[in-house]
């Protein structure tokens, strides 16, 4: 079996540390969350694990933890009085036998030292948000090659079929009547 791996984004965290890396172009802090949550939905598609992405309410007026999931990316917005850093270490508690015992491999991306070191004592690992910045990236790119090469194969096996069963195939594919069927 598969051992599942599953990320845990630390979301303003790393926003601002993105921000100050390579001055992220949103123009507001709601565009620069969407822009976070696409990259990691396509991050999540592409190399196959579980992203929870955690933003704290902690100053806000939410009373209530919120969810949405999509696909393999879920956001959390945490109810008042609770930081993403409480979230994330509760997270990472409810994870932890699994993790121990090999059956799941739970990171962290945080640039927050402390929060780094709390969660290697919870059996998670730690990336800080330029690790995660360089790796989405190459996953990304990896992803893209990978649909690239199997976009490629599909038009390689077209062009080795007959000319005339090649014809019929997309007269198929577009739903045109096939000039050959005598029979309509």
């Amino acid at each position: 079996m598969k051992k599942q791996r599953v990320l845990i984004v630390d979301g303003y965290n790393v926003l601002n540390a993105w921000k100050s890396a390579q001055g992220m172009d949103a123009a507001t802090l709601s565009d620069a969350r969407e822009a976070l949550a696409a990259r990691l939905m396509d991050y999540a598609g592409f190399s196959g694990q579980k992203v929870i992405l955690v933003y704290d309410a902690y100053l806000g007026d939410r009373s209530a933890r919120s969810e949405e999931h999509m696909g393999p990316l879920t956001v959390i917005y945490t109810q008042k009085n609770e930081t993403a850093d409480n979230y994330i270490e509760r997270l990472c508690d409810q994870y932890a036998r699994d993790a121990e015992l090999g059956r799941i491999e739970v990171r962290v991306a945080t640039s927050d030292r402390v929060e780094q070191m709390v969660v290697l004592g919870r059996h998670a690992t730690r990336l800080s948000a330029r690790e995660l910045l360089v790796e989405m990236g190459q996953v990304s790119r990896a992803g893209r090659e990978r649909m690239q090469r199997a976009n490629g194969a599909r038009s390689a096996i077209i062009e080795r079929l007959p000319k005339d069963v090649a014809r019929r195939l997309e007269a198929m594919r577009r739903g045109e009547k096939d000039p050959e069927d005598k029979d309509t």
